[in-house]
């Protein structure tokens, strides 16, 4: 006859092997976990503001049928000048390679400047006022690697200070996606056309802010 002492133990004795079967459970689960963000490490990069940049031109060089990129276009100062230099000869490399490139920035006027450089090297450039241009900065090559940058601080004029470099071919999919669906874009030459109509500068004042050739705007605006 099983007393209520030898019950008890017997109760214990079970909790006791059920809180082992969980405690190995969750150092299985633990590990498991560990591995997967040690993966997530492997693949996921983060990146200083120099760092995204290199990341951004290097990963350019290894394109072999497409480039897609959502950018700022700030007007570059200081060390991003060589920078942008450097983005515009690789554009104008794979551009020869048959590689398309296309760009998407936001529209304000003083990324006129960024959106000129490009086109004359063989970028595809559009502006648009949707959501996504003016949350998220990325670069696609081939749809396979994505290099997303980020801000410091959050604001659509804020400059990119890291990023993230992330082989993923269903992100950069998703990404293209995206892309795409942005409503309302137009080219570089209509949008320049438009900052003309509606701020009334003249050419001179406008090539003398954008630094370009006077007589070669007066030949993109029409």
């Amino acid at each position: 006859m099983i007393t209520v002492e030898k019950g008890l133990l017997i109760l214990e004795s079970i909790l006791l092997a059920v809180t082992i079967v969980l405690l190995l459970y969750s150092i299985r689960e633990g590990r498991q976990r560990k591995n997967l963000l040690l993966e997530i490490g492997k693949t996921t990069k983060i990146l200083t503001r120099q760092e995204y940049f290199l990341t951004v031109i290097d990963s350019m060089m290894d394109a072999k049928e497409e480039i897609i990129g959502c950018i700022t276009g700030r007007h570059p100062t200081g060390d991003d000048q060589k920078i942008v230099r450097d983005v515009v000869e690789n554009i104008e490399r794979l551009v020869k390679k048959g590689v398309r490139i296309r760009y998407l920035m936001p529209k304000f006027p003083d990324r006129l400047r960024i959106g000129y450089l490009y086109t004359q090297a063989g970028a595809e450039v559009r502006y648009s006022s949707c959501l996504m241009v003016h949350n998220i900065r990325f670069i696609l090559i081939d749809e396979r690697l994505v290099v997303i940058g980020i801000p410091e601080i959050i604001g659509e004029k804020e400059a990119t200070k890291k990023g993230y470099r992330i082989p993923s071919e269903g992100l950069a999919m998703i990404l293209k996606g995206h892309f795409n669906a942005c409503g309302k874009q137009i080219s570089f030459t209509e949008y320049l056309r438009e900052v003309i109509s509606q701020s009334g500068a003249t050419p001179k004042i406008l090539a003398h802010e954008l630094q370009i050739d006077e007589e070669e705007l007066e030949r993109l605006a029409g």
